[in-house]
């Protein structure tokens, strides 16, 4: 549940002096796992476990929310990761899922920002355009300007 250093990014057991989470990660400053949960609360068993209860119940309820709102019109993904941020306040699983979800967008970000792809997408979207430039025209040249539910058979 928790690392069980009250530093963020030692260790759990490691000797005074040894390398924390922070060093061998390039010396980001990055939090342990673990809950993040008051000291008061995490010391005493039945609280904690109500606390992650209430935790666990807030984060599904943002999550559901986030499910429902990814076919209407709202920001679905967005809300999903709010939930999963909430569940990383107490949850490990939460955490590496967060983390990993950071790594891949970022990956993707990058590979968005390299040239030959930002060209690559550029000549698709105009040649969609085109696409769509052509088949508005014909449909003009074919009925006039008339409503698709307008036409009669002919």
């Amino acid at each position: 549940m928790n690392t069980g250093s009250d530093r963020p990014g030692e260790v759990a057991g490691a000797p005074d002096g040894a390398k924390t989470e922070a060093d061998a990660d390039g010396g980001r400053d990055r939090r342990g796992l673990g809950s993040r949960a008051p000291e008061f609360i995490r010391s005493r068993r039945v609280l904690h476990v109500s606390w992650q209860v209430g935790v666990f119940v807030v984060g599904l309820a943002v999550v559901v929310t986030g499910v429902v709102l990814l076919p209407l019109p709202g920001p679905g993904w967005v809300v999903i990761f709010g939930g999963m941020a909430i569940w990383a306040t107490e949850f490990v699983w939460a955490q590496l899922v967060l983390r990993w979800t950071k790594r891949k967008v970022t990956e993707a970000a990058q590979r968005a920002l390299d040239p030959k792809v930002r060209r690559r997408n550029i000549v698709l979207t105009v040649i969609g355009l085109v696409i769509i430039g052509v088949l508005v025209g014909v449909y003009l040249w074919k009925f006039g300007f008339v409503m698709p539910w307008s036409i009669k058979n002919q």
